[in-house]
């Protein structure tokens, strides 16, 4: 299991675009990918409407979990989407 955290930078938060997004490029991954918001609050990163519920907004810091398949790849994967798209 790998995991990092990520503080919101985008103005809106992890609105329905960005989140669209990050449910697609989870869904090509071979690991399973968790994002949690300070709180105890997380969803799996394939379920839209679990990620939107989370209702993580800009400056908020969330903590993303990289578990089993291609661990390293899915990985830098998920740190790069964030960094590029939140």
């Amino acid at each position: 299991m790998k995991e990092f955290e990520y503080v919101i930078t985008d103005e809106l938060g992890l609105h329905a675009r960005p989140a669209g997004l990050l449910v697609k490029a989870a869904k090509g991954l071979d690991s399973t990918v968790t994002v949690g918001k300070a709180g105890g609050k997380s969803a799996s990163a394939t379920r839209l409407i679990a990620v939107m519920s989370l209702g993580i907004k800009k400056g908020d810091t969330v903590t993303v979990t990289v578990e089993g398949g291609d661990e390293q790849g899915s990985f830098a994967a998920m740190e790069a989407f964030f960094k590029e798209n939140l």
